[in-house]
């Protein structure tokens, strides 16, 4: 519990991890760029904390062009290079050229769905799951939907998009509901997006 009085299952460590966890962590995104966004960031966070990530991640902004897929996808191995050697992101080239291959997989699946939001969110009828987990131990780090949707997009062309990494993304794109119901924002996000 932060110092105002809130109950929170998680991100009261830092006003960045707070922020997050009370504005965007299992709410329902819709715009594809944010979609995307995602993608990269939770690819990112491979073997590392979200934590990490979301110190960069403004730096992951200026430094992929606002996170827009269109121009990723379009970005050569000189421009890979110059991103290897960019400091204030984690320099690393197969996650990066991940993050240019990623792209262009995200922008066919626009081009025969639509919409990437079309696509994602068919896996759960375009709703929300609402858990109501009341302990971290009940918390999947994946489930049979996150290994099918894993499945699926590697055979898209996708990286870094295994089982875990995809649960973790459904998490923050707000498919699923994971705040703890003793979490102020789990009532919330049930009122405001709950079926």
């Amino acid at each position: 519990m932060a110092g105002d009085g809130k109950t929170r299952c998680w991100g009261d460590k830092d006003p960045l991890s707070r922020a997050y966890h009370d504005e965007e962590w299992g709410v329902p995104v819709h715009d594809d760029t944010v979609l995307y966004e995602f993608i990269l960031l939770e690819g990112v966070q491979a073997g590392l904390s979200w934590s990490t990530v979301l110190k960069r991640r403004e730096s992951y902004r200026n430094a992929f062009d606002g996170f827009d897929p269109a121009k990723i996808a379009e970005y050569n191995e000189a421009k890979i290079d110059e991103l290897v050697h960019d400091a204030s992101i984690i320099r690393n080239r197969r996650k990066i050229v991940s993050h240019v291959n990623n792209a262009n997989s995200f922008l066919q699946i626009q081009e025969t769905h639509g919409s990437f939001d079309e696509f994602l969110w068919a896996y759960v009828d375009h709703k929300p799951v609402m858990n109501e987990f009341t302990g971290w131990e009940q918390v999947p780090s994946k489930t049979e939907l996150s290994t099918r949707i894993a499945r699926d997009l590697k055979s898209l062309g996708f990286s870094y998009v295994g089982p875990t990494i995809v649960y973790a993304y459904m998490q923050s794109v707000g498919m699923v509901n994971d705040h703890l119901t003793s979490c102020f924002r789990w009532r919330e996000i049930k009122e405001r997006y709950g079926w």
